[in-house]
């Protein structure tokens, strides 16, 4: 099972019927790309200690007038198929209204991050 094309799906479709708050089990993966979020501004992130379930990620959507600020995501590398960007093939997405998130060697970030750091990466997905 593909746990990041769960985690933004469920983001996306949460967005979608308006619910304000998502709950997802932690893991260093989600959690890595949850941080990277809360930073652009997209969700807010609080860990929270389940009873019986462990931690979960307690996701909270951003929203503008009432609005979402999620309102499509587009999973790029995939388990049978990865796609992986050097430094300088990272493009804004969206005319610079979305974000790519990658995976690197120092961590999940977005391609904004990347570009400054001049790193590559496998592209995780695009959010806008």
């Amino acid at each position: 099972m593909d746990t990041i094309a769960n985690f933004i799906i469920q983001l996306k479709n949460a967005s979608q019927t308006g619910k304000e708050t998502v709950f997802f089990p932690h893991s260093k993966m989600c959690a890595g790309i949850a941080d990277v979020l809360e930073k652009e501004g997209f969700i807010k992130v609080e860990v929270k200690k389940g009873k019986k379930t462990g931690k979960l990620l307690e996701i909270k959507i951003q929203s503008v007038d009432g609005n979402p600020k999620i309102t499509n995501v587009k999973r790029i590398s995939k388990p049978s198929k990865r796609i992986y960007y050097a430094a300088n093939q990272l493009r804004p997405v969206r005319s610079g209204f979305g974000r790519l998130i990658l995976s690197t060697s120092k961590g999940i970030l977005s391609g904004k991050q990347a570009r400054d750091a001049k790193m590559g990466g496998e592209a995780l997905f695009e959010i806008w």
